[in-house]
């Protein structure tokens, strides 16, 4: 080989070895982001460590409905009219910034944060057969453009072996936004709201949803699912409001 030969080639070889490195940080480059909270950076990630480790977490409490209670133990609400689900898991309390990153995702669009919902619900829940979201009125799909709900439900992790059947029950009549109630009509307004048109026999049922509050609107959609086969309904939700 003349020498140019070989100067040419070194070249080529420092280049090639150069861009290969230029492409291996590609990925990192591209996920590189601040917290969505503190604007820290975050790496990949849409919290910063600190952020995530000050997520207001919730108390020990009732196993069904998830509100904190001495000892674990059943509450005497659901003691005195069990609700057709059977066991909550909730990450968080809905309180400051979970109140805030569940607004994010749900009228902002921020669909990063479901992937981050959807995790950190798999380290907290146990294994079920179907997974189901909260399905939105078709009118209030229209209007947002997404469901919160099954956006979180699509994110789930391979490790979690249920089938998610993104449209397996449907909200067949429009209701008004359980905030606004009292909670007096919460169970009025969601009752008959929902139908399950699969066939659930002998299936565990995870209920996907963002923000639980009485439980009210997922008690309906339990009931709906039951009707359907399902022999145990579970709720996975991001937040549980406490007051």
């Amino acid at each position: 080989m003349r020498e140019d030969d070989r100067t040419e080639a070194g070249r080529m070889s420092i280049c090639g070895t150069w861009l290969s490195r230029a492409v291996a940080r590609i990925p990192r480059i591209g996920l590189a982001q601040d917290c969505v909270l503190c604007d820290a950076a975050s790496d990949d990630a849409v919290l910063c460590v600190a952020c995530r480790n000050d997520l207001p977490g919730l108390p020990a409490g009732c196993p069904v409905c998830a509100m904190p209670g001495a000892l674990g133990e059943v509450c005497g609400t659901c003691l005195r009219q069990p609700p057709r689900f059977d066991i909550t898991y909730a990450a968080w309390r809905y309180a400051y910034p979970v109140d805030r990153l569940v607004q994010a995702l749900k009228f902002h669009g921020r669909l990063a944060l479901s992937t981050f919902f959807a995790r950190a619900l798999a380290s907290r829940t146990t294994q079920v057969d179907v997974i189901i979201p909260m399905p939105l009125h078709a009118s209030r799909l229209s209007e947002r453009g997404f469901n919160q709900a099954a956006e979180i439900a699509r994110q789930f992790p391979a490790g979690i072996r249920a089938k998610v059947v993104l449209r397996g029950a449907a909200r067949i009549r429009p209701t008004r936004p359980q905030a606004e109630l009292p909670l007096v009509e919460r169970t009025r307004n969601v009752r008959g709201a929902f139908a399950c048109d699969i066939d659930l026999t002998g299936a565990r049922v995870a209920v996907v949803d963002d923000v639980m509050t009485t439980g009210a609107t997922l008690d309906e959609l339990a009931g709906a699912l039951k009707r359907a086969g399902a022999v145990r309904v579970e709720n996975w939700v991001v937040a549980r409001t406490l007051g």
